[in-house]
């Protein structure tokens, strides 16, 4: 059977200049990012002229709203919880737990929280020659930091859990393609795993993910300048392109929820490609024909207070 594939252009939304932006969510009326290079946590209010930031000591790989209204970061070797002031300054910083101390070689990426509240986060392997040395951690109040028993990667991306909490997406952006496996918060304990889907666009790798409220799947696709949807069992459904190539990042959310967007970077670009596109670094997005969004857990850190 032919499947009919949607095509679309994304609209720039807010021209920025992210070396590398990742990390998207929609809260608290505004649009949160990272600026992982740039080691800075970004915030903006539809119809502000620029965003807000907060500078931090090293880089946020990914990132969760707290239930106290402090925020969890993922930053290089350690998860560590933040106090923001109004202008979003960093005003209290405390260490949670360390990550891999003991291999120089990578560092915190892509995370979020899962249904239950729990922060699901992966690492990389910044060496050149980019081995299947990193993993994939849970971190919670209560049990602290554990190791999924998923296979080692060189680059862990595409974190994001089906409605009902039960599945977890994950990928080695490497392989160029998404896996799935059964989840259980309580007990960290992952098992099943297999395909998703495979990245079709030669050149693409998959990076950021977010489930939409029928339970699809949102990929960006680093290296093609789209994001991708694929139904609850992997089949291609639509694409949407925005002109720049490293594309990272989709959320759904804003006032309606019914706002798609995307972060971009400009990290890995020469010259010539940053001149063909000047916009790379920006949110791009359009508004959908309904509303998708699901909001992130927030995470559950009464037990955690500085």
């Amino acid at each position: 059977m032919n499947v009919v594939v949607t095509e679309a252009r994304l609209d720039l939304v807010l021209a920025h200049n992210a070396t590398l932006g990742e990390g998207l969510l929609w809260h608290g009326g505004r649009w949160w990012w990272t600026d992982i290079e740039a080691a800075t946590l970004h915030a903006w209010k539809p119809g502000a002229s620029g965003p807000q930031f907060c500078r931090l000591p090293d880089r946020l790989g990914s990132f969760a709203h707290c239930r106290s209204g402090r925020v969890l970061l993922g930053l290089a070797k350690r998860v560590a919880i933040a106090t923001l002031g109004e202008n979003l300054e960093l005003t209290q910083l405390q260490t949670l737990a360390p990550v891999d101390a003991a291999e120089p070689r990578t560092r915190i990426n892509d995370g979020r929280t899962d249904r239950s509240g729990r922060f699901v986060f992966g690492t990389l392997n910044e060496a050149k020659e980019k081995r299947p040395i990193a993993s994939f951690y849970q971190y919670s109040t209560d049990h602290g930091l554990r190791r999924l028993a998923l296979p080692a990667v060189a680059i862990a991306n595409s974190i994001c859990f089906s409605l009902d909490g039960r599945t977890m997406y994950f990928c080695d952006s490497m392989s160029r393609r998404i896996q799935r496996c059964d989840y259980d918060a309580e007990t960290a304990q992952v098992a099943n795993i297999r395909p998703f889907t495979q990245i079709d666009h030669a050149g693409a790798s998959p990076d950021g993910s977010v489930i939409d409220a029928q339970g699809c799947l949102w990929n960006a696709q680093w290296g093609a300048g789209r994001v991708a949807r694929y139904d609850p069992e992997g089949q291609l459904m639509a694409v949407f392109t925005a002109p720049a190539a490293h594309t990272s990042c989709p959320a759904i959310g804003g006032e309606g929820g019914d706002q798609l967007m995307l972060t971009t970077a400009r990290t890995d670009l020469g010259r010539d490609a940053l001149a063909a596109q000047p916009l790379s670094g920006s949110l791009f997005g359009l508004r959908l024909p309904q509303a998708l969004g699901v909001a992130d857990a927030l995470f559950e850190d009464q037990g955690d207070t500085p």
